[in-house]
């Protein structure tokens, strides 16, 4: 397990052990209609509090092929469904927190070069028997990973909305960072799944207009 690939499932445990938990695995079965299809771009816009964060800890527990996690679902409503084994702990999962590395940086280009370094540096280590084409490339060097494994990503993106919050006047930014989404998403075979959680209504947003993403499910 890394810091963002394959992050395990001990978030999604620590939900399960606490006094109220309310049980959103219907979500999964959701999100499996869409796994490899061409709906499998996801973005989700919902006020604080909604229990975004904890979606994406169980969808990272669920897809996650590192651990077993069969014994956290089994008692939840996903488990009864069709193609709930199917996809349990089937992918490569990229987890990641898109405000952590915006305010771990000064601009837009810091947070890029942060995240691309961060990503590859997990995917390396996971894959260092992989012979890369370009190691300083997140896109190819997650092209080559899925050449040689043939195991697709599902990738989980919490906050994907923050630089348009804080960089709101900042239309250049913005377009580089739709730009860079656009680039390492869209039409990539190597893309199981991508699901994007925010605060901003998407009507608000651009990002439809670039074409990332292709629906709201809850």
């Amino acid at each position: 397990m890394g810091s963002y690939l394959n992050p395990g499932s001990d978030l999604f445990e620590m939900a399960l052990r606490s006094q109220i938990f309310v049980d959103k695995s219907g979500l999964i079965e959701k999100t499996n209609r869409c796994v490899r299809t061409l709906q499998r771009y996801i973005c989700v816009s919902r006020p604080r509090r909604y229990g975004k964060s904890m979606g994406v800890d169980m969808l990272a527990a669920y897809y996650d092929r590192s651990v077993d996690t069969k014994n956290l679902f089994q008692e939840l409503k996903i488990s009864s469904t069709e193609e709930y084994e199917k996809h349990l702990n089937q992918y490569d999962v990229l987890k990641i927190n898109m405000q952590e590395f915006l305010s771990a940086t000064e601009n837009i280009d810091q947070m890029f070069r942060m995240l691309n370094e961060y990503l590859i540096f997990d995917l390396k280590e996971q894959y260092g028997q992989v012979r890369f084409r370009d190691e300083s490339n997140l896109v190819q060097v997650m092209k080559d990973i899925y050449s040689y494994t043939r195991h697709p990503f599902v990738i989980l993106i919490d906050e994907w909305d923050c630089l348009f919050r804080e960089y709101q006047q900042d239309q250049e930014a913005q377009k580089k960072y739709l730009d860079f989404l656009r680039f390492w998403l869209k039409d990539k075979e190597y893309v199981a799944l991508a699901y994007m959680t925010g605060i901003l209504p998407i009507k608000n947003t651009v990002l439809i207009q670039h074409s990332i993403c292709s629906q709201n499910i809850l």
